[in-house]
């Protein structure tokens, strides 16, 4: 606890407060990538404590949030099968398909487990070699290094009863296609520090440079966060547009060279559907040819099942920093955490939980 208390000292993060208010002298837009900064924000009041008119834009950096909805009625097709094992991080079990959740499947009968690790899927494949054993594997390229290596030791093995759901994202693409909308308001990035600590920094100074943005990278803790507005008010401020780490404890240029190694032996690049964003090309990772029979969707052959997304549902918007969750006329009405309208409101990092979790339930709240 000890280092996590000098990234919360309330004395700094005052002097960091009041050299944001003294730079700041005309309206900036900025948006935190990563949900889970934005937890960091609005559990810690940081976008109440910043000037009128630094308006902090939450986006889609939530893996859970941004999975389509048509992944989750893959899962849900493939956990109802009796022959199948399906193992997921418990924060998938609640996200709601077109018709029901992972619990509810688990309910009705199907052998649905929460594992803390892809290696656990593995070792209950190894454990039941007369069940199919699938993992969920989602997110983004921080938890894309340990499903490749368990999908490359799965091989390795010759372990074939198991396989992995794969839908995996990318940042930086989705970061060009926020900036390419027509409604786009983003004039800066805090880029996620988590993300960077594995593929290093090399993609965002030709982003920063085409959309002549700030980008920082920034951890997660209330210094970081603060420390992170404070190089990107100054950046917008003099008119640069750059590249700056502000979590060097963590991030290097070149990133982790064998886990980007792992990734392109296991990886290729893909299309991928963002729930309620839509397609962004090249924005994903898929199984490449050499590890396809560990595709879950071919072996199921759930490929071709297609959901449309709810009209009531807002969460797109939500994602795309269009608007704040409680502008949504379903939240905290329709839409709470136990019958929630989609993953904003039940993932850990999405938007639409923070607002709910820490009371941001009025409109008057927004800055």
């Amino acid at each position: 606890m000890k280092y996590l208390d000098e990234f919360s000292d309330p004395d700094l993060a005052k002097k960091l407060i009041d050299q944001i208010h003294a730079a700041t002298t005309q309206p900036w837009a900025m948006m935190e990538v990563c949900g889970g900064q934005t937890h960091s924000i609005i559990r810690h009041g940081i976008d109440q404590l910043l000037p009128d008119c630094v308006e902090m834009i939450h986006g889609p950096g939530c893996p859970v949030c941004v999975t389509p909805l048509e992944i989750i009625d893959r899962a849900l097709a493939i956990a109802a099968r009796p022959e199948v094992i399906f193992c997921s991080f418990g924060d998938m079990l609640r996200v709601p398909g077109s018709s029901q959740d992972l619990f509810s499947v688990k309910s009705a009968g199907g052998d649905v487990r929460v594992v803390y690790s892809p290696l656990d899927a593995l070792k209950l494949a190894r454990q039941n070699p007369d069940r199919e054993v699938v993992f969920f594997g989602i997110g983004f390229e921080t938890t894309a290094p340990a499903n490749a290596m368990t999908v490359f030791q799965a091989r390795r093995l010759g372990v074939r009863n198991f396989s992995m759901l794969v839908s995996h994202v990318l940042v930086p693409p989705a970061m060009a296609a926020i900036m390419e909308s027509s409604t786009c308001r983003v004039q800066a990035f805090l880029a996620a520090g988590h993300v960077c600590s594995v593929m290093g920094t090399v993609e965002y100074p030709p982003l920063a440079e085409k959309y002549q943005v700030p980008i920082v990278v920034t951890g997660f803790e209330p210094l970081d966060i603060l420390e992170g507005i404070r190089r990107t008010v100054l950046q917008l401020e003099a008119g640069r547009h750059e590249l700056e780490n502000a979590y060097p404890r963590a991030v290097r240029a070149e990133g982790n060279v064998p886990a980007m190694e792992m990734l392109q032996e296991v990886f290729e690049v893909t299309d991928r559907t963002w729930r309620g964003i839509g397609m962004i090309p090249d924005s994903g990772w898929q199984l490449s040819q050499k590890y396809r029979a560990f595709d879950a969707e071919q072996r199921f052959d759930v490929a071709g099942i297609r959901t449309a997304e709810s009209s009531l549902c807002r969460s797109g918007e939500v994602l795309q920093g269009l608007i704040k969750p409680h502008e949504c006329s379903a939240f905290g009405k329709e839409c709470t955490p136990r019958k929630p309208l989609g993953a904003t409101m039940v993932s850990s990092e999405g938007a639409c939980a923070a607002y709910y979790t820490y009371r941001r339930l009025e409109l008057v709240d927004a800055k």
